[in-house]
This record gives C-alpha cells, sequence and structure tokens, in this order.
C-alpha cells in the first residue's frame, strides 16, 4: 500500500480490535481472525492491531507478534492494517521492523508510559522510531503535556504520516492544525466516534473505534455523514451509542475494553475477559444495561455468531 493509500485509510476509521483468549487464557487465534475479518469485511477504513483495546500493555511480545501476524493475514489485503508498537525504544523498532516484513502497511507507536518520561523526549521517541522504521508512523499521543513546537516537530517528520491526538484539548489541536501544511501529517481524533464531530470542526480527519468490534455499521455511518457535512446526523448516531461510550469510562476509562469485550461475548462471540489490570468483567447491572443497549441496536446473537 502505498504512502497516499495509507493516509486515506487513516483519514476513515481506524478499528482497534481486541484480543480474544480462550479458557486457558491464551490468544484464541481462530477466534482473532473471526473478528478481524467481520470488520474488513464491514469495510473499516484501517485496522489497528495491538493497541489499546487489543490490550498492547497486557500482551507479552511474542503474543503482540502473533496478533499481529493473525491480523495481517486475516485482513488478507481489504484494509489498511497499522501494527501497534510499544514499551522501549529498541522494542518498538524491533516490533516494527518485523511488522513491515510481514507485511503491515503501517505502525503505531503508544505514548511511552515511563512516569519519568520529559514531554520533548517522548516527541524524540516518536521521532527516532519514525527515523528507524521504513513504515509510516501513527503517532499516539495522549498527553497534554508536549508543547505545540513538539507536536510539530512530529508531524512535520517526513516518515509520520499521522498524529492520533487523543487529549481534549481541542485549543492546541486547532493551534497545530493552524500550524500545518501539506506535508504535515494527518490530525486523527483519537477518542473515538463520540469527539470526532468537535475534532472535524478544529481541522481533524478520520477517528479511532472500539465500536467497530460490536457494530462497524454504525460507526461507518458516523462516519460517512462527518464527511459529507450532516452534522444533525452525526448527532442523531452519536447519540444512539452515547450511553455504551459511557459505560467504557467508568473507573477512570477502566471499563473501556471491558465494555467492548463483554458486548462481543453478548452477541455471540466469547473473547474473554480482560486482563489485568484492566478490568476482568463487568458487575450484573452494568451487563444488563449493555444488553439493553445492543437489543436497542438490533444486534441478534443467534444471527451474528454464525457468521
Amino acid at each position: 500500500m502505498t504512502a497516499k493509500n495509507v493516509r486515506a485509510a487513516l483519514a476513515g476509521i481506524s478499528g482497534v480490535h481486541v484480543t480474544p483468549y480462550a479458557a486457558d487464557g491464551e490468544i484464541d487465534a481462530a477466534l482473532l481472525a473471526r473478528v478481524i475479518d467481520r470488520i474488513a469485511v464491514a469495510g473499516v477504513h484501517n485496522i489497528v492491531s495491538a493497541g489499546n483495546t487489543g490490550e498492547f500493555y497486557a500482551l507479552a511480545a511474542d503474543e503482540v507478534r502473533l496478533v499481529h501476524d493473525v491480523a495481517i493475514e486475516a485482513n488478507a489485503g481489504r484494509s489498511c492494517v497499522t501494527a501497534a508498537v510499544g514499551r522501549s525504544l529498541k522494542e518498538a523498532v524491533d516490533l516494527g521492523r518485523r511488522a513491515r516484513d510481514a507485511g503491515a502497511d503501517a505502525i503505531m507507536a503508544h505514548q511511552p508510559l515511563d512516569p519519568f518520561a520529559a514531554p520533548q523526549a517522548q516527541a524524540a521517541y516518536f521521532r527516532a522510531l519514525a527515523d528507524q522504521v521504513d513504515l509510516p508512523l501513527v503517532a499516539y499521543v495522549r498527553s497534554d503535556a508536549m508543547a505545540i513546537a513538539d507536536l510539530m516537530g512530529v508531524a512535520n517528520h517526513p516518515n509520520v504520516a499521522a498524529v492520533k491526538f487523543a487529549t481534549t484539548n481541542l485549543m492546541a489541536l486547532a493551534e497545530c492544525v493552524r500550524a500545518s501544511d501539506a506535508d504535515t501529517a494527518l490530525w486523527v481524533c483519537g477518542l473515538a466516534e463520540g469527539w470526532a464531530a468537535p475534532f472535524y470542526a478544529v481541522g481533524a480527519r478520520g477517528f479511532t473505534s472500539g465500536l467497530v468490534n460490536v457494530d462497524p455499521a454504525r460507526s461507518l455511518a458516523i462516519h460517512a455523514a462527518l464527511e459529507s457535512g450532516a452534522l444533525e446526523r452525526v448527532r442523531e448516531l452519536v447519540d444512539t451509542i452515547a450511553t455504551f461510550e459511557k459505560m467504557r469510562t467508568k473507573f477512570g476509562n477502566g471499563a473501556n475494553v471491558t465494555v467492548v469485550k463483554e458486548a462481543l461475548a453478548l452477541i455471540g462471540f466469547a473473547v474473554g475477559p480482560v486482563r489485568l489490570p484492566g478490568l476482568p468483567a463487568l458487575d450484573a447491572a452494568d451487563r444488563a444495561q449493555l444488553s439493553g443497549i445492543l437489543s436497542s441496536w438490533g444486534l441478534a446473537p443467534s444471527r451474528l455468531a454464525a457468521e
């Protein structure tokens, strides 16, 4: 896939797939392939493998490699595949080069979580990774600590295709967009469907999604409405997912992946619990509320489990 095609895919939906586990706690590669196939069949533009919804930080390095391999094979060239990398710079470079050799179209760098990392050094981490891996890079920015100059230093790197901007600081994003030109990386909404409209208003394009695991058609409808400028339709569609997304923010966003995996289980995909230190499962009340949301969307377990 050309760099131009990667950028076009990043302006669409970046769907972050879950990582299913079998009863013994190991990755269920066959079910993972089914999850990815369903997202690709739906027409999601970019499949992000081993992202946060895929529990990147709970996976061992060999498991991340397995997840990348399954995603690339199961996608079979239909969507762009972006392989997520991170942790130490050496690990990220090694994972990125291996993903490139396995057939990934791009890599996404998780923002370093080192509590002693200086903001300017985090920006340098992204640039060093872009220097050392010959694939378009998506820089996943989750902190307001980076100065605008540092953000622009990342976004203007010739090998950075997009910045996944995952903070609510829209004023900073707007400043970055104003400082951008045709060669600057794409600014992508990293906070999913609910934030996509205000991000679009200040110049971002595309958005990330965990919802695509559960109801990809709903996410695609939101993207289509955004691209056509049908903001009233966007609001209507976002209203239908508001309770689902609010559930994901419980416990300081600790239920983010849990809600997605529980929803998949309710519609017939037994993807297993979230690994610690994530929240393994919902309580009975939250599960009942989630079941009601899925019913309102018309998702039927008997139909979906057979797909």
